[in-house]
């Protein structure tokens, strides 16, 4: 493994964090304490931090919570999640997963469908999800957190998936503040 060129790579893509592995509930914590100290050193704006606080734990906590509901084994239950800064100075966190095939697809068509939406649809989708009754297995398919997360961005939230040759995909998703 040659470090200096994961080194150079990081630095030359502004990757400020970055962890691939199974995620615990614990490992969301540690990283998300490094993440704050990190933003805290970089005098992040309160407002930013927070963001990027929250869209960080939403990404990971949904890919957890998508593990354990699949009963991934700890290699299937993997992340990737990866924080870094554009040249412009937005902070770009990315969180990537195994997934079903069909559960990654409806997911793209779903952010996709919040691209288009201004701030004001956003908040009447957020408050008409909210109303709505919660399915008995709790698996609303990332309704709330979604809009909660296209909420925060600067830009459209970014969505990507790759079929698997297994029936199963690798899920990306970028949200930009």
């Amino acid at each position: 493994m040659d470090l200096l060129s994961m080194r150079e790579s990081y630095q030359r893509d502004r990757i400020m964090l970055c962890f691939n592995g199974p995620i615990s509930r614990s490992l969301i914590e540690e990283i998300g304490k490094a993440l704050r100290n990190y933003l805290d050193t970089q005098q992040a704006t309160p407002s930013a931090a927070m963001d990027v606080f929250a869209v960080y734990i939403e990404m990971t906590q949904n890919i957890r919570h998508y593990a354990r509901q699949r009963g991934y084994d700890e290699a299937q239950a993997s992340a990737t999640v990866a924080v870094a800064r554009d040249a412009e100075g937005r902070y770009l966190i990315s969180a990537g997963n195994l997934v079903e095939l069909a559960d990654g697809e409806r997911l793209v068509r779903t952010v996709e469908a919040l691209g288009p939406l201004d701030r004001a649809e956003l908040k009447a989708a957020y408050k008409q999800q909210l109303r709505r009754p919660r399915e008995p297995e709790g698996g609303s398919g990332a309704g709330l957190g979604l809009l909660d997360m296209a909420r925060k961005t600067s830009r459209p939230l970014q969505a990507s998936l790759q079929a698997l040759p297994d029936g199963q995909g690798f899920f990306s998703l970028t949200a930009t503040i």
